[in-house]
């Protein structure tokens, strides 16, 4: 008889690597305990003993995704040692954006969790040390973490969020869209000239690589323009 295979332990990062491939292949109707269980060779009790439940599951996909975002950018600010804030923060959120390109799910689960995920602290912290090292002030700062919102975590955040029943029940006939176009030229031109090239990435229909990019430099400019009628920044630690 043949030497048994020895079978690879169980462990919580082996079950969160199974997870995200899952949802990156099938998206995230397809995640269930059973489904990973069955995915990583296991009984589905066995995993409740590293995620306690679909929600302990949920949670694990979002700390996950927050410490690939952290890595990302943290290797960004490294490549970016001594250029000015606005390079090392434009790098740090568009490396973290390519983690979110990659795992395009991300952005709505991150903002349906009830808690903050702990990684967060620490992710925020390293854009706080840029801006104070640039000469902000903490009051000034504190106004640019609003200002950027999400796109900080690689993403912006739209306003209406359709699902792909919506979307499809959504759809209109050309007549319509004529009508439609009468009633809202404005919206409607805007549409027309905004559809996206193939080539730019998407999040969402109003959360393409270009308008990212053009926020993020829109918001750094005001930014600039705001800390040097500011003036020298009260206190300023070293990063």
């Amino acid at each position: 008889m043949g030497a048994k295979r020895r079978r690879e332990p169980l462990t919580r990062d082996r079950a969160l690597t199974a997870a995200i491939a899952l949802v990156d292949t099938e998206g995230m109707a397809a995640l269930t305990m059973r489904r990973l269980a069955a995915d990583l060779d296991v009984e589905a009790m066995s995993l409740y003993h590293h995620l306690p439940g679909k929600e302990g599951l949920l949670d694990g996909l979002v700390d996950a995704v927050v410490a690939e975002i952290a890595a990302a950018a943290g290797q960004a600010d490294a490549n970016a040692a001594g250029g000015d804030w606005r390079t090392r923060l434009r790098l740090r959120f568009l490396a973290a954006r390519t983690v979110v390109l990659r795992h395009p799910w991300a952005p709505a689960l991150l903002s349906s969790r009830p808690t903050i995920p702990a990684g967060v602290y620490g992710y925020y912290e390293g854009i706080l040390a840029v801006l104070i090292a640039g000469g902000f002030s903490y009051r000034i700062a504190h106004r640019a973490l609003h200002a950027f919102g999400s796109l900080a975590l690689g993403f912006a955040q739209e306003v209406f969020q359709l699902s792909a029943r919506e979307g499809a029940d959504t759809e209109v006939t050309e007549a319509e869209q004529a009508e439609l176009a009468a009633q809202m030229p404005h919206l409607a031109a805007m549409v027309a000239s905004e559809l996206h090239d193939a080539t730019d990435p998407t999040l969402g229909w109003c959360d393409s690589q270009t308008e990212f990019e053009f926020t993020l430099d829109l918001l750094f400019a005001g930014l600039e323009k705001t800390r040097e009628a500011a003036g020298p920044a009260v206190s300023r630690t070293p990063v």
